[in-house]
């Protein structure tokens, strides 16, 4: 809209020929909108001048008076502006120099319209901040899903939807913190640049630090740092924090992404610590949403029964009738699902633990609407949980499963045998020879500290942005990222 451009900088001139400081440095508030929309009736009673501050959503004129609508944090009120209160320079130099965005910080008292509205009449005001570019028009405005991405400040005005799903995940985040803290867990923060990427099974970004003339990696996890803590002393720690991982950009994933990873040293049994898991989520669920029954397309998945169990080889079984545990060899499973005409591409799978990956995805995963918790994957999938101790070829881990969604990846007894996790990094590092991208590093630093001893721990890690997706209905994780990695412009 270059007349409209062109029209606000002509207004900022007015402003500026007249000596008015268009961003000025202070303010002065004494109320939020939040604060007299609560105690109107005293303030009205009283009243009690009061002055707050927002921007301008919305300006309609009648003759000698005008009506504003102003927006800050905590919502919107209406304000009036009166020519005779304000007197005719006053009134006339707001609407010579004042558009709609701008931020004004207005003094006045309360009153109450004919029509019931709560409204500010103005006696004072001041400009906070002249809006050079118009904001999207409120009812055809941001709807390119591309440039909401893109300008996410632009799509937080124009859908207050969105606005109040990053509220909560903020909310989110808050809870999490509270909760591990008030069940003793320490807050700690581990390197995000890392001279081995470690703690998962995924690609990382590489990078060069020019002072040390070395290639170091964007993290992966923090998990390899956070159990060296343990090994130092620390029993229950926690990080929040972004990881990395160079892989495709999908409805579920986002190369750059918050996580959650948690270690509790010392817990009494593989049950104790589920128990733990479900308090923890429906806890901050509650505080999140308020409910534990979450909206999700027609229907609704209710959180408050019990969480049904089974085995990563069972839900395998269930959904295309493979029992993994006949089929130890790739070649020989591959064949079974051409067999059975089964829709699972392994061609850039690796090692028969990346194909009962893509097996279990591609069949049964996606059919686990409720909230299952699915045990005992492969000991080829997890290097660095111990052996499960009912079947030493599963390993001793778990993960929460909600609408075909990994929500919680949890290993209720954590690999503390230097030895075996020697065994573990080499297995991996054969896979990377064989072409396997996913694959883990051999980490000396880390196994070094695995030969000083850790304590028998169990640990968690939960995907907030998927987490926040769930609970608000968001359709993809763009919509819970507030700026997320999109492709440059200029290769559009």
């Amino acid at each position: 809209m270059p007349d409209e451009s062109a029209s606000r900088l002509e207004r900022l001139e007015r402003l500026q020929a007249a000596s008015v400081d268009p961003y000025p440095s202070t303010t002065q508030r004494t109320h939020t909108l939040l604060q007299v929309r609560e105690h109107f009736e005293v303030l009205e009673k009283s009243a009690e001048r009061m002055t707050i501050v927002g921007r301008i959503r919305l300006i309609r004129t009648h003759g000698g008076l005008t009506f504003l609508q102003i927006q800050d944090i905590s919502g919107v009120m209406q304000l009036a502006l009166k020519r005779d209160v304000l007197g005719e320079q006053a009134y006339h130099f707001f609407h010579e120099t004042i558009d709609l965005g701008d931020f004004l910080q207005c003094t006045g008292t309360v009153f109450l319209t004919k029509k019931g509205e709560q409204t500010l009449l103005v006696d004072q005001y001041v400009l906070l901040a002249k809006a050079l570019e118009p904001l999207p028009e409120k009812w055809h405005g941001l709807t390119d899903v591309e440039a909401r991405y893109r300008q996410r400040e632009l799509d937080l005005l124009s859908h207050p939807e969105v606005k109040e799903r990053f509220l909560k995940r903020s909310k989110l985040i808050s809870s999490i913190r509270s909760y591990l803290d008030n069940h003793g867990f320490i807050e700690v923060e581990t390197p995000i640049l890392q001279p081995i990427p470690g703690g998962a099974s995924a690609r990382p970004f590489v990078t060069h630090h020019n002072a040390l003339d070395a290639d170091l990696y964007l993290r992966i996890a923090p998990e390899l740092y956070l159990k060296r803590l343990l090994v130092g002393g620390f029993e229950k720690i926690y990080e929040i924090g972004k990881v990395f991982r160079n892989e495709g950009i999908d409805y579920a994933h986002n190369p750059e992404f918050t996580m959650l990873e948690c270690y509790w040293s010392y817990v009494s049994g593989r049950d104790n610590y589920i128990d733990f898991l479900e308090d923890f989520l429906r806890t901050i669920m509650r505080a999140t949403i308020g409910s534990l029954r979450v909206p999700y397309g027609e229907g609704e998945i209710d959180f408050s029964g019990m969480w049904p169990r089974k085995t990563f080889r069972e839900a395998i079984l269930e959904s295309c009738q493979i029992d993994i545990d006949d089929y130890l060899d790739e070649n020989a499973l591959k064949a079974e699902v051409k067999k059975k005409k089964l829709d699972v591409d392994f061609s850039e799978c690796v090692g028969i633990g990346e194909c009962y990956d893509q097996l279990y995805k591609k069949t049964a995963r996606e059919k686990l609407v409720e909230p299952v918790w699915v045990f005992d994957y492969p000991l080829e999938l997890k290097p660095l949980t111990k052996a499960s101790p009912d079947d030493p070829s599963k390993s001793a881990s778990v993960q929460l499963v909600v609408h075909g969604m990994e929500v919680v990846n949890a290993y209720y007894h954590e690999l503390n045998d230097p030895i075996d996790q020697r065994k573990r990094f080499l297995a991996q590092e054969a896979l990377r020879e064989r072409g396997s991208q996913d694959a883990q590093y051999v980490d000396e630093d880390f196994l070094r500290a695995l030969e000083h001893g850790m304590p028998p721990t169990s640990g968690m890690g939960l995907g907030i942005d998927r987490f926040v997706a769930f609970l608000t209905g968001a359709p993809n994780l763009k919509e819970v990222i507030l700026f997320p990695t999109l492709r440059p412009k200029g290769d559009l």
